[in-house]
């Protein structure tokens, strides 16, 4: 992780509401007294062999960033890298089409971009939202006394692993792709509706490394109940036969300091905890009176996941308990 504190500091514009200083999902601008700007950009390599749901997947990913300021995408740029005399212009069309049809499901406009040629493809979106000021929820406001709600389940950076070691079963695969290619849109605009806390998704660094992120920003000290997280099925197999990426690892190795009660839990919920995942789901933290109410209507716009999976506490030695 890579500290831009020292160079947010040199930055005194008033209205840049979220920089460098903190770990948050976009950069917010505020234009006026009723609209900020919300920006992210995020592109990889490809996780499955299908160029059309990879475009979807790159696509989704990069647009969670936006709806986890609790903000509305409106602009997308395509990011593109690509090897067009090696791959042809088949598999590049395939993979820009995904990406266009989940842009527009998003109800957002894509309005360029820039491509290049390398050796492996990597395709993503810079992603502009835009949200009220006074709304923007960032990572960094959980309150002691809030509970914490995982819109999608975790396992998918390890089943994507077991895929390109040639382990996963048909099923496990249509289930990742299902998870990945989901927009984090109808969980993100229900947020407007309650009194959310903060708000982070769940990506590269995985759970441990987002919550760690959202209770050093928050000082405060957040619990996670490792029982109660949801995991896609196959995931604990595949861990077991030792389907787990350098980035899940590298995620335990770094937070590990961080948390108390580690050992309570075995290796494999360790690596899971860990997972480094791509368009994974919305972790939210949300206030008791609110909570059941919001997870009655996460349920009604058919999120994936609607469990409780942490609470946060007053501010200990250490940024994650394993309950």
């Amino acid at each position: 992780m890579q500290d831009f504190t020292s160079d947010a500091k040199e930055n005194l514009d008033s209205n840049l509401l979220v920089g460098l200083d903190a770990s948050d999902d976009c950069g917010v601008y505020k234009l006026n007294s009723e609209i900020a700007l919300i920006q992210t950009v995020d592109f990889f390599t490809p996780v499955v062999d299908d160029p059309y749901i990879f475009g979807q997947i790159a696509a989704a990913n990069a647009l969670s960033d936006v709806y986890a300021m609790g903000a509305k995408p409106v602009t997308c740029l395509n990011l593109l890298a690509f090897p067009i005399d090696k791959l042809g212009t088949k598999i590049l069309k395939d993979i820009l089409k995904g990406g266009s049809d989940k842009i527009k499901e998003a109800g957002a406009h894509l309005v360029g971009g820039h491509s290049i040629t390398d050796s492996e493809p990597k395709y993503g979106l810079s992603v502009t939202g835009v949200q009220h000021p006074d709304k923007v929820i960032t990572n960094s406001d959980a309150k002691p006394g809030d509970y914490l709600i995982l819109t999608k389940p975790l396992g998918v950076g390890i089943i994507t692993t077991a895929i390109k070691k040639g382990l996963a079963k048909e099923e496990d695969l249509d289930a990742v792709i299902k998870t990945m290619t989901r927009l984090n849109k109808d969980a993100g605009e229900v947020l407007e509706e309650f009194s959310v806390s903060a708000c982070t998704d769940i990506t590269g660094f995985g759970l441990l490394g987002h919550t760690y992120e959202m209770a050093k920003g928050s000082e405060v000290t957040i619990e996670l109940d490792v029982s109660k997280v949801p995991v896609l099925a196959g995931t604990k197999k595949y861990v077991e036969n030792k389907a787990v990426a350098g980035g899940t690892k590298k995620n335990l190795s770094y937070f590990s300091s961080y948390i108390e009660g580690l050992d309570k839990i075995s290796e494999g919920e360790q690596y899971i905890i860990a997972d480094a995942i791509t368009s994974g789901g919305l972790l939210i933290a949300i206030n008791e009176d609110e909570c059941d109410q919001l997870i009655n209507k996460l349920k009604e716009q058919g999120c994936l996941s609607t469990e409780v999976v942490g609470k946060v506490l007053e501010k200990d030695k250490c940024e994650i308990k394993i309950k």
